[in-house]
């Protein structure tokens, strides 16, 4: 990512210096020279318009530089800041100002904080909500004190804490920033040689005896490049005066250079510019179309080299090279007569012992990831057997309804009508009273003995057949005929 704040005229490129460290680079990239001027003209000694404050790289970048253009617009405060030193800066001490700053001023820092504090709790929720805590309560309060760049305490109005934690926040984060880009420079190349090795462990005998040939080719190839100038020296500035700006060597001026190179006029050499002038050493090593040459290391080689001259110029640590301490720094005997610039083959990011630790730490998140696998595939496997079990249930749940609204829509039929004319039985009634009863329901021959006496006899009771047909009746007269049907037709009773 490439992330610089472009100094300031004179004692206003100062101003983003003390608030942001301005033009330190977040970034990897910077813009070859491509300059041929024979005439020099040196700039008027004017206040120049500040040019556009670039991304810093920062999370609370674009709030950082609302505040330093508002900040800008006060006449107290670029008087103050004229009159501060540095240190002083960094310490606090302008902050101060702050109280004495216009209204109109202060009713913006106002609105601008408002909207920071808003735009940081949309972003926790935000995070939230992707954690899958939308049930939880968000303490905003608590959640914001990890911003130190503002007092969250206050969200309302921007007060001189406000002010000073802002200057420290940023310069703290910003001077980490080589630090940190060095850590991630050496992971880049440990992982590099890392996956070789475990490439290797794939091949053959022969196959690896190959690669390994192969690969020390490239790294002979890679270092057979011509002498790189020691960077900011006077043999490296002045190939820089002839290739690129067209001029004889004999004829080298510094200042001419200065103000050459000085492609915005602001009377400083910020990181970029400083960049842009070891373009030319870069192309004696790097070389895009070159199998063996890395782009990501050519990147940091630039990097190396910058840091290097701001170690060497940059007295004030502002990160910023006046034409001053150019001139000072070009009289010096590194200069004149510097040592020889060694390159990143020749210093190899890591020690072995780093490389077996990060090797190791890789061994452990790669045992720790198929844990977090093979649990997650028992996981899986479990909600497969229970969808399957779901599904099962759903098909038995779905049979007994299809079967309960059969049953409803029977239910739910008229019983059919019949129609009788005259003194006609319907057939279904005759068909009925034509049917036999069922053998097990009529009566064998073994069974006559245990037939009711009133059942044979048409309802008779038992006594009056015990009297004959002749018998008196029990109101005294005389026994009506016996039925001849049961006569003739009823076996006799013993």
């Amino acid at each position: 990512m490439t992330s610089r704040i472009s100094a300031m005229s004179s004692r206003k490129g100062l101003v983003a210096v003390c608030l942001v460290l301005p033009t330190l680079l977040l970034g990897s990239w910077a813009v070859p020279i491509s300059v041929d001027k024979t005439k020099v003209k040196v700039p008027e000694e004017t206040i120049q318009q500040a040019p556009q404050s670039a991304d810093t790289g920062l999370h609370y970048d674009r709030y950082l530089r609302e505040v330093i253009d508002f900040l800008e617009k006060d006449q107290h405060f670029r008087e103050k800041l004229h009159n501060t030193d540095m240190e002083d800066i960094k310490q606090g001490k302008l902050a101060k100002e702050l109280d004495f700053v216009s209204h109109h001023v202060r009713t913006k820092l106002d609105e601008l904080k408002r909207q920071e504090v808003s735009r940081l709790r949309t972003l926790i929720k935000a995070k939230q909500d992707i954690d899958g805590g939308n049930d939880l309560t968000v303490d905003h309060q608590v959640l914001l004190k990890q911003f130190e760049y503002l007092n969250h305490m206050n969200p309302h109005t921007f007060e001189v804490e406000d002010l000073d934690r802002l200057i420290k926040s940023a310069t703290s984060d910003l001077e980490n920033f080589d630090k940190e880009r060095h850590e991630e420079f050496k992971r880049y190349e440990m992982m590099k040689e890392h996956d070789r090795r475990e490439h290797l462990k794939t091949l053959d005998d022969d196959g690896r005896k190959k690669e390994e040939e192969h690969y020390e080719e490239m790294r002979k190839k890679h270092a057979d490049h011509p002498k790189v100038n020691h960077p900011g020296s006077q043999d490296q500035l002045k190939e820089v005066w002839e290739e690129a700006d067209g001029l004889d060597p004999e004829d080298f001026d510094p200042k001419t250079f200065f103000n050459l190179h000085d492609t915005n006029g602001d009377g400083f050499f910020d990181e970029q510019e400083l960049e842009a002038l070891f373009t030319k050493e870069l192309e004696k090593i790097y070389d895009p179309t070159n199998e063996e040459d890395d782009m990501v290391e050519m990147e940091e080689e630039r990097l190396r080299m910058r840091e290097h001259v701001m170690n060497e110029v940059d007295t004030n640590k502002d990160r910023l090279v006046s034409l001053d301490e150019f001139l000072i720094a070009t009289k010096k005997k590194e200069f004149l007569e510097p040592d020889s610039w060694e390159t990143l083959e020749q210093n190899q990011a890591y020690t072995e012992e780093e490389m077996r630790e990060f090797e190791e730490h890789l061994a452990k998140q790669e045992e720790d990831l198929n844990e977090k696998a093979s649990e997650l595939q028992k996981q899986r496997e479990e909600l497969e057997k229970q969808q399957e079990q779901l599904n099962a249930q759903k098909v038995e749940l779905q049979q007994a309804v299809e079967h309960m609204e059969r049953l409803k829509i029977q239910n739910a039929q008229p019983a059919p009508e019949v129609h009788v004319e005259g003194n006609d039985v319907p057939d279904e009634l005759m068909m009925r009273s034509d049917q036999a009863p069922p053998p097990e329901q009529q009566p064998g021959p073994e069974d006559h003995h245990n037939i009711p006496p009133q059942d044979l006899n048409n309802n008779i009771p038992p006594q009056d057949l015990n009297q004959g047909p002749s018998g008196p009746s029990h109101d005294g007269q005389p026994a009506p005929a016996a039925d001849p049907i049961i006569d003739q037709g009823a076996p006799q009773v013993p």
